[in-house]
């Protein structure tokens, strides 16, 4: 959707969001892709059936264990503009799981994290910054070391 087909009181609140400052952060070499463990983030909103469903607005995250069966994973993404179309007929568009244990298979990578984080997508970003620094604290614990960002 174009912001000039959106309506007003919607495109002002998306154009005028206040969105955090952050200093420029130079990158850092690391391991080769082979040696290095890899963890998904999704922001589509994914959860296990027996957690809570993501709210509007709310800055938070859902842990997806590795081991999960995928029939077990449901989306309580909100946003009106999400199209399900490609959840529905392939989970790996926004959970690309499957793709991740072939490349830990053929050794592309070194290992796959224990666990993966979902966000809901529709969050603003002011909401995310604690969060996100309690994420990076049990990637760092797991010894994920590259990350997948599957965003929607």
């Amino acid at each position: 959707m174009h912001l000039h087909e959106m309506p007003e009181a919607a495109r002002d609140r998306l154009i005028n969001q206040e969105l955090p400052e952050f200093e420029p952060t130079p990158c850092a070499e690391g391991p080769a892709l082979s040696m290095r463990r890899i963890a998904i983030i999704t922001t589509a909103g994914l959860h296990r059936s027996e957690d809570k469903p993501f709210s509007p607005g709310v800055g938070e995250y859902r842990i997806i264990p590795d081991d999960i069966d995928m029939d077990d994973l449901v989306m309580s993404h909100v946003s009106t503009n999400f199209d399900r179309t490609g959840y529905i007929q392939d989970m790996n568009l926004v959970f690309p799981i499957e793709r991740l244990r072939e490349l830990e298979k053929d050794g592309s990578i070194g290992s796959i994290g224990k666990y993966h984080y979902a966000f809901m997508g529709a969050t603003p970003p002011t909401m995310m910054e604690a969060v996100a620094k309690d994420l990076a604290a049990n990637l760092k614990e797991d010894g994920v070391n590259g990350l997948i960002l599957a965003g929607v």
